[in-house]
């Protein structure tokens, strides 16, 4: 082990003095002016201060291509929004800092999936399989957010989604679809009520309904929260609404109406998770106009599918540079992130499952 990681340790050195030359104005690790300590779960650049180069986000940003590129596919770095520093355990003060680059060995897997129904069945009890070695504790989930332009692959993934939450009876299900599509049908293969528009009422009309519905889920919260008072160690059976397409309910629908939903969804993003209540939304964007910025703040699993840059990701992950992230072409690739206490929060490649179910759900 020792000997591996001193030839990735020279590797990347080599790596960092050919390519970082014009930045570092010719300081190098040759010249004692920084070196690379290796660890379990990434690398650490220790500069040897003072020096003549800026330790900030653009030379973090520069070390983060220039390792990414080096180290694949035998590591994946794991993308930080700011500067990564870590103390390091010397008395020396030129080199009692450092710059640290998470990474998890190898790269994302896909799971290949025969029959989906048949696989959900073998899987522990609320837990959710998304790669090989990746998976999401139901337990955990505040609300779930998927982005992603049309075919980028969000109903693969919702429906996906919802063959685990049905599994073993994980979770109850309420299902909300603008569109009449692919969640409706799966709801209607697997007899689970679902709210979709219907001819002969309005937009707002079909609004309402959901209103009501959510509504009845918010005093479902507030009585699960009275009997956590008294005994809070109580568990309950988890409830997942989702709605696909969300930015289609709030368009083009009466103000007061709109309104009135964006704030029942509000609520129960705030005060569903200690009472397993949770949102599961969906849409092409999350922008201010699709839901309010609170509910976006308290979703701890977001996914983006399809086309990865800047402006696709600049409302799931703001604060994101999503360039070097190493992610694989081809269908139902995208980035995830699970803000828990069992995932690094860095945002990871996501390559969704691939799976066939029952026929005449998808396209």
């Amino acid at each position: 082990m020792h000997q591996a990681n001193e030839t990735i340790k020279n590797y990347l050195l080599q790596s960092l003095n050919m390519a970082l030359g014009a930045i570092m104005q010719g300081e190098t690790s040759y010249t004692n002016s920084f070196d690379i300590a290796i660890k379990n779960d990434g690398f650490i650049f220790i500069p040897r201060l003072p020096c003549s180069y800026i330790l900030d986000d653009e030379l973090y940003n520069k070390i983060f291509l220039i390792a990414n590129a080096s180290l694949y596919p035998r590591f994946t770095l794991l993308k930080q929004n700011t500067t990564y520093f870590v103390a390091m355990k010397t008395d020396d003060i030129h080199t009692q800092r450092g710059l640290f680059f998470p990474w998890k060995s190898g790269t994302s897997e896909r799971l290949v999936i025969s029959d989906l129904t048949q696989f959900a069945e073998t899987i522990k009890e609320k837990t959710i399989p998304i790669m090989r070695g990746f998976s999401i504790n139901l337990d955990k989930v505040n609300s779930i957010c998927i982005s992603g332009s049309s075919g980028g692959g969000k109903s693969y993934l919702t429906t996906y989604l919802l063959e685990f939450l049905k599994s073993k009876n994980n979770s109850d299900i309420i299902i909300v679809d603008p569109k009449f599509d692919t969640p409706s049908r799966w709801a209607r293969a697997n007899n689970i009520p679902v709210i979709h528009p219907k001819e002969n009422r309005s937009k707002s009309d079909f609004v309402s309904e959901i209103n009501e519905t959510l509504s009845n889920c918010l005093n479902l919260i507030q009585k699960r929260q009275a009997i956590l008072f008294d005994n809070p160690n109580r568990d309950f059976k988890h409830l997942t609404i989702v709605i696909d397409e969300v930015l289609a309910l709030s368009e083009g629908v009466n103000k007061t109406i709109k309104e009135s939903f964006f704030s029942l969804i509000s609520q129960i993003a705030l005060l569903g998770r200690a009472t397993r209540v949770h949102l599961c939304l969906i849409s092409q964007r999350f922008d201010h106009i699709t839901i309010p910025v609170s509910v976006r703040e308290q979703a701890n699993i977001l996914i983006q599918v399809g086309n990865i840059n800047k402006k696709t990701t600049q409302f799931l992950f703001p604060d994101l540079d999503p360039a070097g992230i190493v992610i694989p072409t081809g269908h139902g690739t995208g980035l995830i992130q699970v803000i828990d206490n069992e995932h690094p929060y860095e945002v990871i490649p996501l390559l969704c499952p691939t799976y066939y179910t029952k026929k005449g759900i998808l396209h």
